[in-house]
């Protein structure tokens, strides 16, 4: 897949495009993406999705984003697209009027654009869908796509995570949801109580649900274990030994060795427990087991 971060750097040819956010690529932007693609092979012109870095609601509303752009771009071509124009989504940006937007879409000369019935653009959200109609001969429109009567949205998908509900959060995204990070140095208070963990960073205003989960970890392939292993993970401020910010650490199973500096992804299969405050190590100690089985539980058959 290809990616640029302007419109004006790829070739000058017909395309047909979607516009949008696609913050977590869930399943109504995968209903957008299929529409984009039949109209795609319909012309005979190579599928490209226009959206924002970060997503428009995170820099105007202040959200957490479920996708980093590389996660984006990743599930983009995952989901079979054959180009991505992620521009800077920056205050000036934003500031711009319809009209340089439409501009913009001008220049990747659309057959078709494929847009969510509520897309709005510009500064002011001025520009709407028929002002699409003047850069383009066909303009497809999306209704909010819904599951059992749900709206799938990225909101809801948040309002999921923060409360611990994976479940909730994949069956709207149609997989599991995921952080990618790399593993940096902690304090080493796990490998004292016989569970070492993997501190893992992830980028600031990444959505993570808070809580302890069973979870599958994916990291190099060369590793031990193929770089594919189960784990349990805590999202929280570790209230035990009076935290002070949100750590993300992974207790990886049938796993020795270091993994300082590995990019790891960690795919959240199932909530076990809420954060919890502890008398002290042992009783700490003690519940970590129980927590370790009850994820091996969860992910018995799963590979």
């Amino acid at each position: 897949m290809k990616t640029y971060v302007s419109p004006t750097q790829r070739p000058d040819t017909e395309t047909v495009v979607a516009v949008g956010s696609f913050d977590g690529v869930h399943l109504g932007h995968q209903a957008l993406i299929a529409q984009l693609k039949a109209k795609a092979r319909q012309h005979r012109v190579p599928s490209v999705v226009y959206t924002f870095d970060p997503p428009t609601r995170v820099l105007m509303q202040g959200v957490e984003f479920l996708s980093t752009l590389p996660e984006k771009l990743d599930l983009l071509a995952r989901y079979g697209v054959d180009e991505v124009v992620a521009v800077p989504f920056t205050p000036e940006f934003a500031a711009r009027p319809k009209d340089a937007f439409l501009d913009d879409l001008r220049t990747l000369r659309p057959r078709t654009v494929v847009v969510g019935e509520d897309f709005h653009f510009g500064k002011g959200r001025a520009g709407g869908v028929d002002d699409l109609r003047t850069v383009a001969p066909e303009v497809v429109t999306l209704p909010m796509h819904q599951l059992g009567g749900e709206d799938i949205k990225s909101t809801r998908i948040r309002e999921y995570l923060k409360v611990g509900d994976v479940s909730g959060a994949q069956r709207l995204l149609g997989r599991h949801y995921d952080a990618q990070g790399v593993v940096v140095e902690g304090d080493r208070l796990g490998r004292t109580i016989g569970f070492p963990t993997a501190n893992i960073r992830v980028p600031d205003g990444k959505a993570l649900p808070l809580g302890v989960f069973a979870v599958v970890v994916i990291g190099d392939p060369s590793l031990p274990g193929g770089g594919r292993w189960h784990g349990v993970a805590n999202v929280g401020f570790r209230p035990t030994v009076n935290g002070t910010s949100r750590r993300f650490e992974v207790n990886v199973f049938d796993f020795e060795g270091d993994l300082y500096g590995q990019e790891l992804q960690v795919k959240f299969f199932a909530h076990l427990r809420g954060e919890q405050k502890f008398r002290g190590l042992d009783e700490l100690k003690a519940q970590i087991a129980r927590d370790a089985l009850a994820a091996r539980e969860a992910l018995a058959g799963v590979r």
